[in-house]
């Protein structure tokens, strides 16, 4: 979203005209001002604790008791201060604190309407349970619509991720935590009209704030892991000049095919940490190996052959790779067996390895190297079918055309520079584009032995 798209500006106008309608007030609706200034306060603070500790995401108890407590115009203007002065970390930060803004505008304003025409304030003030309970789930779920289809729909124009695949994605997710946040704001509306006021609603908040600690933390492990496997990949970039970025690519490749056999989204992570990790072992083989441009001799081969065990060994203990371990170790499988290092064949290679070893082959064609010439993207769709079903899987391989009929591919040089990449003119390419040199063993098609 850092670079804007025409439509999806004119997407967030309209959201902002939306938020607009939902903040005017409804006839004969009292709005009680202290009320929604404490809450956007409180609204506010919480956002600010959020952006310290790092955390993505919002406090939504807050919001949704506003929308059981308050008028639907004035539950609409709880959200307001606090996301228009959230801290933005990317570019443009002012589209981006209005688009946040009009969208919890516009989430909580439908929820405090739907939550009023099914009686809910009259409910919450009398405490009248479990009845109370019926038009809280329905503003809930109203949120959680609302929320995803929104959020859908600036991926849709901003990101271009297909229109189906975010809001079903979105919607799926949404609605266990904002239930659980529902009952929280259900919670403090009931306490906040008791006897005991504000004060005791307020109470609610501190076991919430301190599960959402909790989680940030286990963000925070998260994104430590991640940093040590950028780590790792970097070092694999520095040691092998040849394939520096390839890494990265194959990971976004992986995802690509991923998605499109239809797997959820915690797995597609997973496929791309497997993509990116896939030559980590190359960290235990000589450079001189790595970069060498001549052929290979049996022994120096045997030698590169053991970089998908040396890469297990060093990842088999970062357990939330889960079977991205296992695609580190046999991503130079072949569906005949003839791939290496257990000679394993057809269904007996696990499947996140079948994705990886598609996704490896096909940037490795696609990229110039100082051996040679990059292969076109349909070129090396061709050569990728014609290996289907000896090296390839033929479902990966035809997943990765299918992705790649909606998105496009932007190979890249991923030669060490200081090296001048020997780049000949048509005609006088010297190996197959398909190959490293004769005898290596990271060779695709009929180049390999």
């Amino acid at each position: 979203m850092e670079t804007v798209p025409a439509r999806a500006r004119a997407y967030v106008a309209c959201v902002v005209v939306a938020a607009l309608i939902c903040l005017s007030p409804l006839p004969g609706a009292r709005t009680p001002w202290w009320a929604v200034l404490l809450l956007a306060l409180l609204y506010g603070c919480c956002e600010q604790v959020a952006a310290r500790w790092r955390f993505a995401g919002t406090f939504y108890p807050v919001l949704l008791a506003g929308a059981f407590l308050l008028p639907p115009s004035a539950a609409a203007l709880v959200p307001l201060p606090g996301a228009l002065l959230s801290p933005v970390d990317q570019r443009p930060k002012g589209l981006r604190r209005i688009w946040r803004a009009a969208q919890l505008v516009v989430c909580v304003g439908v929820a405090a309407r739907v939550h009023w025409a099914f009686g809910g304030r009259d409910a919450v003030v009398a405490s009248d349970f479990p009845y109370a309970l019926v038009p809280a789930g329905a503003a809930v779920l109203a949120f959680c619509l609302v929320l995803s289809a929104l959020d859908g729909g600036i991926l849709a124009l901003a990101e271009r991720v297909p229109v189906h695949r975010a809001w079903r994605g979105l919607f799926l997710r949404s609605p266990a935590p904002v239930a659980v946040h529902g009952l929280a704001g259900l919670m403090m509306a009931v306490l906040w009209n008791s006897p005991y006021g504000p004060f005791a609603a307020l109470l609610v908040l501190l076991p919430m704030c301190v599960s959402w600690w909790a989680f940030a933390q286990y963000h925070r492990e998260r994104a430590a892991h991640r940093a040590t496997i950028r780590a790792l990949v970097q070092a694999v970039d520095i040691k092998d000049g040849y394939t520096r970025g390839h890494s990265e690519r194959v990971g976004q490749a992986s995802m690509m095919i991923a998605r499109e056999l239809g797997m959820d989204d915690e797995r597609v992570e997973v496929l791309r940490f497997a993509g990116i990790l896939h030559d980590v072992g190359k960290l235990g083989v000589p450079t001189r190996l790595l970069r060498k441009d001549g052929p290979l001799t049996p022994e120096e081969r045997r030698v590169i052959e053991l970089h998908p065990e040396y890469g297990h060994e060093m990842v088999r203990g970062i357990s939330f790779l889960g079977e991205a371990r296992a695609a580190v170790l046999h991503h130079h499988e072949r569906l005949d067996g003839s791939g290496y290092p257990y000679g394993l064949t057809g269904s007996q290679i696990p499947e996140s390895a079948r994705v990886v070893a598609v996704a490896d082959a096909f940037d490795a064609m696609t990229s110039t190297r100082s051996y040679r010439r990059a292969r076109p993207v349909a070129a090396a769709l061709e050569e990728l079918e014609r290996c289907a079903g000896a090296q390839f899987d033929p479902r990966m391989v035809a997943a990765l055309r299918r992705a790649l009929g909606r998105c496009v591919w932007h190979p890249a040089v991923t030669a060490d520079e200081a090296r001048s990449p020997r780049v000949l003119p048509p005609g006088r390419e010297g190996p197959p584009v398909s190959a490293r040199p004769e005898g290596h063993p990271d060779s695709v098609g009929r180049s390999a032995p």
